[in-house]
């Protein structure tokens, strides 16, 4: 069990490195926060406002990130695998090079957010919205993109081939 930090203000601090593995900070408000190399893994960051906060390589591994809002959050070369973000708002957000595995991105806001170079493979951005987005490099084997909104994003280079199991990245109703 990790620190109990519900509805905390906790906006401008710093916590770089600090260990808030298993913490909850459900509704609490952490915008701008310097949050660099923290470990988060198995966080409760739901509804939580992380606008601006710089999670730069920051190990958010299973965390509950459902309806927070990451927007112009620098999350580059942070872990966000099997995380849910369902409902999230990252628009803006940089996710450079942002190891995302598995996680859930149904319905998450990601217009205008920089996933260059970012691995995306068994995602579900069903519903997401892309607009505008830059997915230059990324990878995305088997994730799903269905009904995604991808108007005007940037997919130079994306790898949304199949896996070696043959599965290919789903499309199905995206706005391309």
């Amino acid at each position: 069990a990790g620190a109990q930090l519900c509805g905390a203000d906790l906006k401008r601090v710093n916590l770089e490195g600090a260990d808030l593995k298993g913490a909850n900070l459900t509704g609490a408000d952490l915008g701008d926060a310097r949050l660099w190399n923290a470990d988060l893994r198995g966080a409760a960051l739901s509804r939580a406002n992380l606008a601006g906060a710089d999670l730069a390589d920051a190990r958010l591994w299973k965390a509950d990130l459902r309806g927070a809002v990451l927007s112009r959050a620098n999350l580059s070369g942070a872990t966000l695998s099997d995380s849910n973000l369902e409902g999230a708002r990252l628009d803006g957000a940089n996710l450079r090079g942002a190891r995302m595995a598995g996680a859930n991105l149904k319905g998450a806001d990601l217009s205008r957010a920089d996933l260059e170079g970012a691995y995306l493979n068994e995602s579900d951005l069903s519903g997401a919205s892309l607009e505008r987005a830059i997915l230059k490099n990324a990878e995305a084997l088997s994730a799903k993109f269905t009904s995604a909104n991808l108007r005007y994003a940037k997919l130079d280079s994306v790898n949304v081939k199949g896996d070696r199991y043959g599965r290919r990245a789903d499309f199905a109703g995206a706005n391309l």
